[in-house]
């Protein structure tokens, strides 16, 4: 008897240890938890690339802005899902059940597991990096949020991009999307790429994907179909953006990106939003809830307001492709190397 209870304990233990050894980056050591005046929150990211993460790290400078601090008085339990769904909701119940006061959820996937998670409690979501709340379910036909939830949307300029790339390339007659199916954001992007493709004379020609290991025979075969690929934000593809940019390049065809990130990664070019600034102003947001000031259901969600240009010259000269001096002078930033 006295062997069996032994052994329950060690397992018991070792279950314990195991636990406490997950993924799961407390940022922030001060104890926050423990202080009256301070705040724990949760932070699920969706995916771990170039946007995402300087969502976050806009995110986090907006608090600090607003007077709230890691190391000071606050704790953040950081964790990624690596673009799985499931692990997004295992993420935001554990959030839910350290009773967190707030979630902040970086993508839509993310941010739909916390609302769903959260829902009975009142514990506020705010989100960033979600394209369209609408079609995500967060809002309604108003725009009037549906639950304790608010945030930013990092719609695309899609129009700019789109004339962007006719001036860059007179000739073009299509442009190549890449994206998953699961993805509602991708679906409602290229939507809209589709209602203004006529204006600038283009057809969009798009291929679906499931997972990342699709990614390299859809790219392989869509690059051969068309006179570039404009990447946009979905989670999945951005993931094996270098794949896709590899088989662009094998047929000398330029890839675009949709933020700067991607544009540092090897896409020639970007009309493309300020990510860091998408996330300050969202944490900016999340302090008032959090002050008390404001409440998430009341807030509207803002949006990106502006889209900026990012070039690679080295990029483009992988393909033999000149960019005009007017565009390279114009960029809000420019490169002369592939980060990637």
């Amino acid at each position: 008897m006295k062997k069996i209870l032994s052994a329950v304990l060690s397992a018991a233990l070792i279950l314990t240890a195991f636990t406490a050894c997950g993924n799961d980056a407390a940022q922030g050591s001060s104890g926050a938890e423990d202080n009256a005046n301070s705040y724990t929150i949760g932070i699920s990211q969706f995916a771990e690339h170039g946007s995402l993460d300087n969502c976050r790290e806009g995110f986090i400078a907006g608090l600090a802005e607003a007077g709230i601090k890691e190391d000071e008085n606050l704790k953040i339990h950081y964790q990624n899902s690596q673009t799985d769904t499931g692990t997004a909701r295992t993420i935001a119940d554990s959030f839910v059940s350290r009773k967190v006061d707030l979630i902040c959820a970086i993508a839509t996937p993310s941010a739909g597991s916390a609302l769903a998670a959260a829902k009975s409690t009142d514990i506020p979501v705010i989100y960033t990096a979600v394209s369209d709340p609408k079609a995500a379910g967060f809002v309604d036909d108003s725009g009037n949020n549906i639950g304790n939830i608010t945030g930013s949307s990092d719609i695309l300029p899609v129009e700019d991009q789109l004339k962007m790339i006719r001036e860059m390339m007179p000739d073009a007659k299509k442009i190549g999307i890449l994206y998953t199916t699961s993805e509602m954001n991708s679906i409602s992007t290229i939507e809209r790429y589709k209602e203004l493709s006529d204006k600038y004379g283009f057809e969009i020609v798009d291929s679906g994907i499931n997972v990342i290991a699709d990614v390299d025979m859809a790219a392989a075969d869509l690059a051969s179909k068309v006179d570039c690929i404009c990447n946009l934000t979905d989670n999945t593809v951005v993931e094996a953006l270098q794949t896709v940019i590899t088989r662009a390049t094998e047929k000398n065809i330029p890839v675009f990106g949709s933020e700067i990130e991607q544009v540092k990664n090897g896409c020639v070019a970007s009309m493309g939003i300020d990510y860091i600034e998408l996330g300050k102003q969202t944490g900016l947001m999340a302090a008032k809830i959090l002050k008390g000031e404001e409440k998430a259901a009341d807030m509207k969600f803002i949006k990106a307001d502006k889209s900026q240009l990012y070039v690679n010259t080295a990029a483009a000269a992988k393909i033999n492709m000149t960019l005009d001096e007017n565009y390279i002078s114009s960029a809000v930033e420019k490169f002369d190397k592939i980060e990637a």
